[in-house]
């Protein structure tokens, strides 16, 4: 037997499975996509591209060895293409979500500030996955909400 003494949001918060009415079925956790293109800080920008272009994403996450999320790749510097590292081409210190968010609440947020995707992290910065709001939406109907 082990007692979690950090508590159940501590929990959510790294992703482990929750239970009840608002289970882990209602978080963002479950519904994240990993098939999330990623990156290291020396990594060229040009190759990175012709990553995405076969992926079909158009973002990348900038890891470092233990997966945290320390920048984002972002169409703007997809588009531009120069032959720059992942971490002069990367946005710094992107806007991320907890796998414990409640579903409705990130599905709001998304759609006021008009974002297609968040990366989901741990609450140590490890990445997750990427929540798109077409999954997100897609769930919430499945759910009936």
């Amino acid at each position: 037997m082990y007692d979690y003494v950090a508590g159940k949001a501590d929990w959510g918060s790294f992703g482990l499975p929750l239970e009840g009415a608002e289970g882990s079925e209602t978080r963002a956790g479950a519904h994240v996509r990993t098939d999330v293109p990623n990156c290291r800080l020396e990594d060229r920008l040009p190759e990175i591209c012709e990553r995405l272009e076969e992926s079909g994403w158009d973002t990348c996450f900038v890891l470092d060895e233990r997966g945290v999320v320390l920048g984002r790749i972002g169409r703007r510097a997809i588009r531009r293409r120069e032959d720059v590292s992942a971490e002069e081409a990367m946005t710094l210190g992107p806007s991320t979500v907890r796998p414990s968010a409640r579903l409705e609440a990130i599905v709001e947020r998304m759609q006021r500030q008009a974002l297609t995707n968040l990366p989901v992290t741990t609450a140590d910065g490890r990445l997750v996955g990427v929540l798109t709001l077409r999954d997100a939406e897609e769930a919430l109907r499945s759910r009936g909400g």
